[in-house]
């Protein structure tokens, strides 16, 4: 992780390997396919986020194979009890507010995976991601405020930005106050 306790793009394909795994056991070739579509889908191809490799995951002790074959591409794979705990911690891990792209990612993975923590830790999380998406907003006014006097398109387009995280902040903040209904 880096040093504001946010994932590095490595840790979060190391997420969705485990998020995967932790909703059924798959086989080798299933999980790369799962992971390769999930990202690319989300991001786009990307080689600097496709890195680890899931021989290092069960050579850290966070999945298996379950039929006791090796890591060829039909042995069945499993999370282990270190690989839920890994994957709680990066389930739980902050958000950079700066990192678009990889953000992107990281909120989808989130989301695909955020039954898997208890209801505290996901209220915790909702409301970490209204956060995140009100310090961008804020972000972007400030910007749009600077440049209030300014010719060409970019009040437009910082208009149409504004826009939509309002309305993802909105929807956010509705996913968040359902988890405080629910105790």
């Amino acid at each position: 992780m880096y040093t504001d306790n946010t994932l590095t793009p490595k840790e979060a394909v190391r997420l969705c390997a485990l998020g995967t795994l932790a909703q059924a056991p798959v086989n080798y070739g299933t999980l790369a396919n799962a992971i390769r579509h999930f990202v690319g889908h989300v991001i786009g191809p990307s080689l600097d986020v496709m890195g680890p490799s899931l021989e290092l995951l069960k050579y850290e002790g966070l999945i298996e194979a379950v039929d006791g074959i090796g890591m060829e591409d039909d042995a069945m794979l499993a999370i282990t009890d270190d690989g839920r705990e890994e994957l709680r911690t990066l389930l739980s891990a902050n958000i950079r507010s700066s990192a678009a792209e990889l953000n992107k990612l990281i909120f989808a993975l989130k989301f695909h995976f955020l039954h898997l923590l208890d209801r505290k830790g996901q209220r915790r999380q909702a409301g970490h991601m209204v956060e995140v998406c009100e310090n961008e907003l804020a972000r972007l006014e400030d910007l749009r405020q600077y440049h209030a006097g300014s010719e060409g398109y970019l009040l437009q387009w910082l208009d149409h930005d504004i826009a939509l995280l309002e309305s993802r902040l909105d929807w956010l903040r509705e996913f968040r106050d359902k988890f405080h209904e629910i105790r």
